[in-house]
This record gives structure tokens, C-alpha cells and sequence, in this order.
């Protein structure tokens, strides 16, 4: 008899050939002319199970260009796996045509002319009608949101959070989980958890007094579909407090909490659960551990780190699905659940090219409903750029190094730093930089812009501790985004070494000097976690330094040598 792993493997090549990379016939396609809406959405429909998957939105209503990160390195065992192979490698390893439309969707390579031929991508009417062909096709398909969905946005700032709860409201998920929404503050959390019309999980956001599960947050939600008994367990973003204000959202408590996760899995399992899946925002690597650890989870729908993998990841029985960000791809994940038993699955990540898909009316009705009282504001063209403006990247984007410029000149500092947060669309060269524009990449209510003198040792702690974030060899220890970007200097990182002995070299671009580990440095920066920050709102600061360069064109930045990558 054949076994529920040789099932799942066959299954997995199964998946491959739905299309090549996974993507249907549309990826081998050379020109966005030939692209329809049916090649986008074609799928043979699998099973008796359908999952929609949709993450990291960031606030996204309007189709965006976003490119893909060049560089994602990974440590440990996961050196040289996916996610952490880019460019020509990527397409190598998937079978991607160079200038084809998955070479747009997937990688960073020749993105600026790539965009001009294919266009935007998102858009979350677009979104709407990829989800309602699916549901036409699968009525009970099961619409999971990995959440990072109210957060990243003008509208969304200025509205807390409404405008994108009453956009998903009309998308109908049937749960979400979270992470930047708990920078809302949580008694705003709680006012919106309290009046969704979809389930709320978190089995790993606990009462910090008390240490026990939260009540708003249920850790999981039954589902009968198909005719199968689904378990759908919620996995909030684990390291909250220490990435993000944790006096903002004091009662809660997060962690990855492996044992109540296997807790739950056993728990529904015992309840009758024919199917376990696991609605994530763990990040890729966490959740690849996790499912090495955990036990009885058939599906793990991850996000946080944006991955967008035209494949899933099998570990050991559990399917890992990356489903991109920014409303750029929704995923269809069909199961073949029998007996209690997954004997196989198809998948596709599914690119939202707007150009192609065509908007549904009733959502861009009110897409445009929650933009009207700010579109002057939205609109207001500051400036230009010469330059692709792009965010992604483990060192430096070059919508950092703007933002970086803008500190060192608005607010008169020897040394910038900006956040390694992944979120926030690119232009291309030629595009105005609209206020909507810079508000996409600073979005936040922790923005404030601060000025304070550090010495040269303390700069070293900072970088050396936001490098043991990103660079630890174990998942687990990995609580961070990207590396702090870096304005006005210059330093080496030997990714291998361990905490305290990765950074070298530092150095003060201006002057060509060695960073003084006694010495006192001006350091601008935003998006402290501490309670009191004061400063201007980082916007702010990049308008005004925009509006000065009126064109903007930002130089290549090396000022950071890599060893060990």
C-alpha cells in the first residue's frame, strides 16, 4: 500500500505540473499582451477541500508596483533553501523564463523595464475577483487572512484600521491571525476583533498577567467543507513585544509556544479534525522549524516575511504555503481529504496582475468610498524620481537609503537609521512621488522622528543585536525583519560569526574615519519601540526632503561588505 508520504510526494509533483513553477501555462508566456484572465485563473480542480490564502496586505486597496527582494540570505541549515535564493538563481530553480510574466512577478531582475511591460500588480478589487472565481468554482472554499492587513497605509492611519475592515468585511474571510494590527493600540483591537464577522485566532496570544489564552483571540475554529471536518488553528506573529512597542498592547503576551500548538493540534484531532491547518505569521524559517517539531498540522499557510514561492514546501507530512504580500498573489490550495486523511493536494500561487484581471465593481466602489475624504491629500504630487524606489533587500533598499537622506540632511545628523521592515510598494524611474507614496513606506502609529547622540560602542550594540535577529542559526532567535539600514556609514558583517563579533569596520562616511567606540555620534532615526518618543512624524521629514531635491535620484549604495553570505 502506498504511504501518506509517497501520497504527498506524488501530490507535490502533481502540484509542479498544474503549470510550470505552479503558475499555469501563463508563466512560459513572452508578452503581457498574451496574458488573459482565464490563463491566470485556470485550475483543475483537485479534492474535496479548497483554501484561499492571503497575507502581509499592508493596507494595499490600489494596484502597486513591488519588486521582489535581490538579495535574502540564509544561515544555518537554511543557507542556499528557498526563500533564500533570488534572481537568476530563483528562476533557474524553478524553470522561469528571463522577461517572462513570473520572472516580473517572482524576482528583482530588470524590474524597472519589466514593469513598464507588464504593469501594475494588486489591488484588492482584483483580489476580490480572483476570490469569487475560486468560490464560483469551490462555493465553500475556506478564505484565510495571515494577517499585517490593517496597517501600511494613509487611509488606514487616518482611519484606524476602518478602511481595510471594511474592505476584507466585504472579501468575507472565514478567519484571520495578526501582527502590525496590534499597533493600533489594543483597546482598538479589541473595539474591531469584537465586531468582526469572522473568527479571530491566536493560540499563542495569552493574558500577560495571568499567562493564560486570551478570550478574544479563540486558538482555533472548526469548518465542515467538503464534507471534511477542518481545524484551522491561528498563529499570531510571535515576537510582538520585542519588534514591535509592547507598551502599546500590555496585556498580551505572545511567543511561538510550540507545546500548546501541539496541544491544539492534539486537541482538534481528538475532536474529530479530518484536516489541521495553520493559519501562520510565524515568517517562512520559523514556520519550517515549526513544522519539524509540531506534529498532525497537514497545511501551514505562512506570511510576515513576504515570500512568494510558486511551490510549496513539504516538511516531513506538513505543506508550507508562501503566498507573497501587498495583495501581488492569492493562493489556491486544493487537499483531497479522505477518511481523516490528506492523499493529496494542488496548488497555485496566483499573480494579480492588474493589467489583466479585471476589477469587481461592488469593491472598487467602496475601495474608492473609503479613499474619497482623503484623495487631495492622497494625490498631492511632492516630487519625482530618476530612480526605482524599492524597499526589500537584507541591507538596504534604496527607499531606505531616501529615507535615510532625508534624516541626515532634515534633521541635521552624522549617522541614519531606518527599520528593516519589509513592507511598502516601489515606483519605477519616471513616476511622481505622490504623498500616498511616502506614506506607503512610513506608515505607522509609532513614527516619530528622533534625534539623540549615541557613542560609537552603542552604535556597534544596536547593529550587533539586529544582526543576532536576522542572522541567528536557529529560526527561533530570529525575531527581527531586515538589517537596520544604515545612513552615513559604512561597516562590514560577517554573517557566520556569532553575536557581538559580526560587525567590523565601522566607519563615518563624511569624514572616511573610524567609528570611536568613545565617541559621541548625532543619530537620527524613527520607529523607536520606546514609550515617549519625541520628534517630528517621519513623513514629515521625508516630504520636506523631497520637496527640496524636487527630483530625487539616489546613488548606489556600498557602503556595507557582506562576508559569508
Amino acid at each position: 500500500m502506498i504511504s501518506r508520504r509517497d501520497f504527498l510526494q506524488v501530490s507535490m509533483a502533481a502540484s509542479a505540473l498544474v503549470g510550470a513553477s505552479g503558475f499555469g501555462n501563463w508563466s512560459r508566456l513572452a508578452a503581457q499582451q498574451a496574458l488573459t484572465q482565464d490563463q491566470l485563473l485556470q485550475f483543475d480542480t483537485f479534492g474535496n477541500v479548497s483554501l484561499i490564502h492571503v497575507t502581509d496586505i499592508h493596507a494595499q486597496l490600489k494596484p502597486i508596483y513591488f519588486r521582489e527582494p535581490s538579495v535574502n540570505i540564509g544561515v544555518g541549515d537554511n543557507r542556499g533553501a528557498v526563500p533564500h535564493v533570488t534572481g537568476a538563481d530563483f528562476r533557474k530553480l524553478y524553470g522561469i523564463d528571463d522577461g517572462s510574466p513570473s520572472h516580473y512577478a517572482l524576482s528583482s531582475g530588470d524590474f524597472s523595464s519589466l514593469a513598464k511591460a507588464y504593469g501594475r500588480v494588486g489591488g484588492l478589487d482584483r483580489v476580490a475577483t480572483v476570490v469569487n472565481a475560486i468560490r464560483a468554482d469551490r462555493p465553500d472554499a475556506l478564505l484565510l487572512d495571515g494577517g499585517d492587513t490593517w496597517h501600511g497605509s494613509y487611509t488606514c492611519h487616518h482611519t484606524e484600521g476602518q478602511d481595510m475592515v471594511n474592505v476584507m468585511n466585504m472579501l468575507k474571510p472565514d478567519a484571520m491571525t495578526f501582527h502590525w494590527e496590534f499597533t493600533l493600540g489594543s483597546a482598538r483591537v479589541q473595539e474591531i476583533v469584537e465586531g468582526l464577522p469572522f473568527a479571530a485566532l491566536g493560540q499563542n496570544i495569552f493574558d500577560a498577567e495571568w499567562d493564560e489564552p486570551a478570550e478574544l483571540f479563540p486558538p482555533y475554529k472548526f469548518f465542515e467543507r467538503g464534507g471534511v471536518k477542518i481545524a484551522v488553528i491561528g498563529q499570531a506573529f510571535p515576537y510582538m513585544p520585542i519588534a514591535n512597542p509592547g507598551w502599546m498592547f500590555p496585556e498580551y503576551s505572545f511567543g511561538i509556544r510550540d507545546e500548546n500548538m501541539q496541544a491544539m493540534v492534539d486537541e482538534v484531532r481528538a475532536q474529530g479534525a479530518e484536516c489541521v491547518v495553520c493559519l501562520s505569521h510565524n515568517g517562512f524559517d520559523v514556520d519550517k522549524s515549526m513544522a519539524s517539531k509540531v506534529t498532525g498540522i497537514d497545511v501551514i499557510l505562512t506570511g510576515h516575511t513576504h515570500d512568494a514561492l510558486p511551490e510549496p514546501v513539504l516538511v516531513g507530512d506538513t505543506i508550507l504555503i508562501a503566498s507573497g504580500s501587498n495583495g501581488k498573489f492569492v493562493s489556491r490550495v486544493d487537499l483531497d481529504i479522505q477518511n481523516g486523511r490528506m492523499m493529496g493536494f494542488r496548488h497555485k500561487l496566483i499573480p494579480i496582475f492588474s493589467d489583466v484581471i479585471a476589477p469587481d465593481p461592488e469593491m472598487s466602489a467602496l475601495i474608492d468610498e473609503q479613499r474619497a475624504p482623503f484623495t487631495a491629500q492622497l494625490e498631492e504630487v511632492i516630487g519625482q524620481t530618476d530612480s526605482l524606489l524599492y524597499r526589500r533587500g537584507n541591507f538596504n533598499g534604496t527607499w531606505d537609503d531616501l529615507i535615510c537622506d532625508a534624516l541626515l540632511s532634515e534633521r541635521e545628523a552624522d549617522i541614519a537609521m531606518s527599520p528593516g521592515v519589509r513592507w511598502g510598494p516601489s515606483l519605477i524611474p519616471g513616476d511622481n512621488i505622490t504623498r500616498e507614496d511616502i506614506w506607503n513606506v512610513t506608515s505607522m502609529s509609532y513614527g516619530k522622528a528622533y534625534r539623540s547622540e549615541m557613542t560609537g560602542e552603542f552604535i556597534k550594540i544596536i547593529l550587533e543585536d539586529v544582526a543576532d535577529n536576522i542572522f541567528n542559526p536557529d529560526p527561533y532567535y530570529q525575531q527581527g525583519g531586515d538589517m537596520v539600514r544604515i545612513g552615513g556609514m559604512g561597516y562590514r558583517i560577517d554573517v557566520n560569526k556569532p553575536q557581538g563579533e559580526r560587525i567590523t569596520d565601522m566607519v563615518l562616511l563624511k569624514t572616511g574615519e573610524a567609528i570611536d567606540p568613545a565617541k559621541n555620534y548625532v543619530v537620527a532615526g524613527w520607529a523607536s519601540v520606546n514609550e515617549g518618543t519625541e520628534g517630528p512624524q517621519i513623513w514629515d521629514v521625508v516630504e520636506a526632503h523631497i520637496k527640496k531635491l524636487g527630483t530625487v535620484t539616489v546613488q548606489p549604495n556600498d557602503s556595507v561588505t557582506v562576508v559569508g553570505a
